[in-house]
């Protein structure tokens, strides 16, 4: 415990002695305007109640008042970009400020798709401190610099307090299960129908920015009991050809000290450009990966994941009207992961082939009128077929050591969405304060076709004998169709220039449940100083999950019949499972409050304090129930988890950099049979009876500092420290059976240190350059285990093996 309070200590003691080592008796300016937009006539409207902030050598943050003016005083010199938002609307621009001056802005806002912006904000992790809903962004600054091994936005998400990758792979958001989260792009839902994980691979270089909402009071949001991720692509160029090309060269695989074949190949290209000026822009963003990956623990030759993938995305922005917008966007990515799941104790033999395709088309129109107000239409259509395919036709068996034979299981599925919406939010009106309405309606269709085949399992003991089979009905087909309404209504009402309530209440339908869910919330944001640097925020609300299409199929499931065996090969006990829906399907429900103070202690220096907890009821996990020779597989929805986390972070802006350090203390606590370990991309054979206890990736003590420094000779410096508690797992015994509570040991605690260093350089083309630079991933080549041997009969337990390497890549983007 000294160690990890000495880390927090340290790292924002870092931050604020910083901030308090600045300058501050140097001369200031003024800086004042106001927002306004232009009417189908040319007549100007002025914009009340717009959020106006000032990013260059300081941030700073200002409202426009009912006649659209602002003020920013005490500025200090140099180049700023001044960015205004309103519901629909947005404008920047760039100002240079000099000392003693006043300067006069007249900012037109326009819809914000076409807003199109060649800077940065300053902020890599923006904290919002005017909005009551808890979100998170990593803006494009952190997008383009921070450290990305695998260079995908998926792989950004832990820079977020509260947000790991588990265990397996997958990213968990505040708590929840991967299914449990929402993800959307650009507002449209990506999710996979049947697995309720997400399902979304774009080039990394369409991507503007990610957001976090842990806690969205919005009605607007719905169909996750978790957090939700919403991915903004960037608009395209309306009046310039740009073009950007990098990876162009594969990177080699060395196997002890020799070089064979191909590590990787991921070369990617991205064009913008202007098909009418100013009125149409087009996007087209290609990329290829072919890559392996390495579990150190296996023999060299073996010890390799193969993954091919082709992701594609298409972007067309059209400014129709002064006053209409419109985007279309279409997608592809098909991708092959071979040796899915490969691990020290899974040789590639016995892993599973995942291979997937499909594509997306989106169309979203926007409208403001002559008052103000905006109406949004969407329409979002999207395929993605699956395939699990054995890599051998030999039994399944689990050894003590090791795991041998094909895999168990063989999926096909496909699935399809088609989902519409209409939003609409109103200008500003004006009783008792200022209220801006919002209401919208949902409908979504789902499918999904599947078939499923299961193959015998044994299990092996230490004698190297079969303690159990498991054996499986006839393969299966099945057909299952959902339809989901939604409709929503929502008040943003500004009391006082001090107090702003978020209020919402959202119904849901789903075919699937029979049932219709109403989920109240609302939040509320509290200045407790006049001067508006110390803010109170929170709230609290309900959220009802969608029912993965995976989980009403399992009544098609082939049933399973498990017998044990003694020494001799002789029955003991045979008993067969029919598989069981109790208590009928309901949707998930996830009841959540904060609380959270924002204090800016200097002008570069925010600091937040907050408590956020979530209680989920409704949740599905299996439990097999025996009765001699005969049982039930139960699907059961009484599942219920409880996340609580207490976050501290700081966030310190100095000039061109920035630094972000936080410290979470978190307790993720519920069922473990969760329903897609054993049914989802990659399941397990064996199910043992539902227990509750830490969830696989419960991270009770977090220290994250990360940032973007302006350092000399131009570089831009990007480090990542990342230390926190490791993940818990469970000890078994030779029959793979559960011995004592589930998750009570854990991996030791894991320290990831990565850097990224970039410097932009001119080619000897007119306007024409390119980013060099290098990234290090691991620095300090710590072993962060990723697998334990946790079968008590092994001579090996309590072993933990398949730490990562230090890892180079080098770095050149050629921007024209």
């Amino acid at each position: 415990m000294k160690y990890k309070f000495a880390g927090i200590a340290l790292a924002i003691g870092l931050v604020t002695a910083s901030a308090f080592a600045q300058n501050t008796g140097q001369a200031t300016a003024a800086v004042e305007g106001v927002a306004f937009t232009v009417d189908a006539n040319g007549g100007h409207a002025v914009i009340p109640n717009a959020r106006i902030s000032l990013e260059g050598p300081t941030h700073i943050e200002a409202e426009s008042d009912g006649a659209g003016k602002f003020a920013f005083n005490a500025v200090p010199p140099g180049t700023y970009t001044i960015n205004a938002q309103a519901p629909g609307l947005a404008a920047n621009r760039t100002i240079e400020v000099t000392a003693g001056s006043a300067s006069e802005i007249a900012l037109e806002m326009k819809i914000q798709v076409v807003v199109e912006s060649t800077t940065v904000t300053a902020s890599s992790d923006q904290i919002d401190t005017k909005e009551s809903s808890g979100t998170s962004t990593i803006g494009e600054s952190a997008v383009r610099n921070m450290p990305n091994l695998d260079e995908r936005f998926q792989s950004l998400l832990p820079l977020i307090p509260g947000v790991v990758r588990g265990p397996n792979g997958l990213i968990n958001m505040k708590g929840a299960q991967a299914s449990q989260n929402g993800s959307l792009l650009n507002s449209a839902d990506v999710t996979d129908p049947a697995t309720g994980t997400s399902a979304l691979n774009i080039p990394i270089d369409v991507v503007s920015s990610v957001h976090v909402l842990s806690t969205p009071y919005d009605p607007e949001y719905g169909k996750f009991t978790g957090a939700v991720s919403n991915v903004e692509t960037r608009p395209g160029s309306f009046n310039k050809f740009r073009i950007s090309a990098q990876n162009l060269l594969p990177r080699l695989r060395r196997v002890d000290g020799s070089i064979m074949g191909i590590a990787a190949a991921t070369p990617r290209v991205t064009v913008s450009a202007p098909i009418v000026k100013d009125r149409i822009a087009l996007t087209q963003s290609f990329e290829y990966r072919y890559e392996r990956n390495q579990v150190f623990s296996l023999p060299p030759l073996e010890a390799w994941t193969r993954s091919e993938n082709v992701n594609s995305y298409t972007q067309m922005d059209a400014n129709i009207t002064k006053k209409q917008t419109a985007t279309a966007s279409f997608a592809i990515f098909p991708q092959k992961l071979d040796y899915y799941g490969l691990n020290t104790f899974t040789p590639q033999e016995s892993t599973p082939n995942l291979h997937q395709r499909g594509y997306q088309a989106y169309l979203q129109h926007r409208y403001v009128t002559d008052s103000g107000n905006l109406l949004t239409s969407q329409v979002n259509f999207r395929t993605l077929d699956a395939d699990l395919l054995p890599n051998s036709d030999k039994p399944y068996q689990l050894l003590v050591e090791t795991t041998k034979g094909g895999f168990f299981n063989h999926q096909d599925r496909n699935t399809m969405r088609t989902e519409w919406a209409e939003i609409f939010r109103s200008h500003p009106r004006h009783y008792l304060g200022s209220h801006e309405l919002s209401a919208g309606a949902n409908f979504a269709h789902s499918s999904y076709d599947g078939r499923q085949e299961f193959l015998p399992v044994q299990i092996i003991g230490v004698a190297n004998y079969p303690l159990k089979q498991i054996q499986f009905g006839k393969s299966s087909t099945f057909s299952i169709h959902q339809n989901e309404t939604a409709w929503f209504i929502g008040d943003k009402w500004t009391v006082s220039d001090r107090l702003t309530f978020d209020l919402g209440l959202r119904f849901d339908r789903d075919s699937v449940t029979d049932s219709v869910n109403t989920a109240p919330r609302g939040g509320f944001v509290l200045s407790l100083t006049s001067n508006g640097k110390t803010m109170l925020k929170g709230g609290a609300g309900f959220f009802y999950d969608r029912v993965p299409l995976n989980v009403p199929a399992f009544r098609y499931v082939p049933a399973r019949t498990v017998t044990e065996l003694n020494s001799a090969g002789e029955v003991v006990s045979s008993t067969k499972y029919s598989n069981v829906i109790s208590s009928g399907l309901r949707n998930p429900r996830s009841e959540v409050w904060n609380l959270e103070l924002n204090r800016e202690v200097a002008s570069n220096l925010l600091v937040r304090v907050g408590y956020q907890q979530r209680n989920t009821i409704h949740g599905y996990f299996v439990n097999p129930i025996a009765s001699g020779s005969t049982g039930s597989l139960s699907l059961s929805n009484r599942g219920s988890g409880i996340y609580k986390e207490f976050q501290v972070t700081a966030l310190y802006r100095i000039h061109r950099s920035t630094l972000n350090a936080s410290y979470v203390h978190s307790r993720a606590y519920g069922d473990l049979n969760d329903f897609n370990q054993f049914f989802g991309n990659n399941p397990l054979a064996v199910i043992q009876p539902n227990q509750r206890g830490r969830l696989n990736f419960d991270a009770p003590n977090r220290i994250l500092v990360w940032g973007e420094i302006a350092a000399p000779w131009k570089l831009t410096v990007a480090p990542v420290l990342d230390i926190r508690s490791g993940f818990p797992y469970s000890t078994v015994n030779e029959y793979r059976e559960f011995v004592g509570p589930r998750n009570e040991l854990r991996f030791p605690r894991f320290v990831s240190t990565d850097l990224q260093v970039w410097r932009r350089v001119r080619l000897p083309i007119k306007e024409r350059h390119a980013r060099i630079g290098f990234g290090v991933y691991n620095v300090f080549n710590r072993n962060n285990y990723r697998d334990v041997q946790n079968d008590l009969d092994s001579s090996r337990f309590g072993q933990f093996f398949n730490g990562p390497s230090r890892t180079f890549h080098g770095k050149f983007v050629m921007e024209f």
